[in-house]
């Protein structure tokens, strides 16, 4: 029975470690009603899809935004590098929008005081009940602080996951620490408090359609939004 046990436990470990060692691949598009950003509006009804790869961890996911009804709202392209491990994760994001220093907004324009990119640094840790993430940017189209400096804007958050009613439930508070142009804050303030609710709409018995939708608010801009949105994966 011992020898039993003994080799369950080793097929069982030598299957996990198969596929912690499979290369992954996320190909996904959400459209929402409204691109609403750490409790930001970027826009309307927009398309925003995901292409991605993982390997033991580490990850490379590039993310966009697209305006569907209005030509004025924000276009942008993201690339994100990431590494995870246990609880840990850490990230650096390089987010390009079409609006910045650069006047003529062109992607591979990365002069210090004349492009459209921003960079940020992430890390976080996640507890189970509760993950906690800060971002900070470092270079870039970063905005200014009370005096016209670089502000190195940063956003702190806390997101607390739970289950109510058979659907997936997320609560998000997040805060800016300092003033910065880029969250329209002069100091301390709250700008994200969110609760958003997920649920698999089944069609088929081989293909359903993830349903969201989010309830936003900003104290700091005294702004509120109501998110509703869906996700296409193959």
């Amino acid at each position: 029975m011992k020898k039993i046990v003994i080799f369950a436990m080793g097929l069982v470990a030598s299957t996990t470690t198969l596929a912690q060692e499979k290369v992954e691949t996320t190909i996904s598009g959400d459209i929402v009603n409204s691109y609403i950003w750490r409790g930001q509006d970027l826009g309307n009804v927009s398309l925003q899809p995901t292409l991605g790869v993982g390997y033991k961890g580490l990850s490379l996911t590039a993310w966009g935004s697209v305006g569907l009804t209005e030509s004025a709202d924000t276009k942008e392209f993201d690339l994100t590098l990431a590494y995870s491990i246990g609880g840990l994760n850490i990230s650096i994001t390089d987010y390009w929008f079409n609006a910045g220093l650069d006047p003529e907004n062109r992607y591979f324009k990365y002069d210090a005081h004349c492009t459209n990119h921003l960079f940020e640094a992430n890390i976080g840790y996640d507890f189970g009940p509760l993950s906690l993430q800060w971002f900070t940017n470092f270079a870039g189209n970063d905005g200014t602080n009370k005096d016209g400096k670089r502000a190195y804007s940063s956003y702190f958050e806390a997101v607390l996951p739970f289950s109510l009613a058979g659907i997936a439930w997320t609560a998000t508070a997040g805060a800016v620490p300092w003033a910065t142009t880029s969250y329209g804050t002069t100091g301390f303030a709250v700008t994200n408090l969110a609760l958003k609710a997920k649920k698999e709409i089944k069609v088929t018995d081989t293909f359903s359609i993830p349903v969201f939708g989010q309830l936003v608010g900003n104290p700091c801009s005294q702004k509120a939004y109501l998110v509703f949105g869906f996700t296409l994966q193959p």
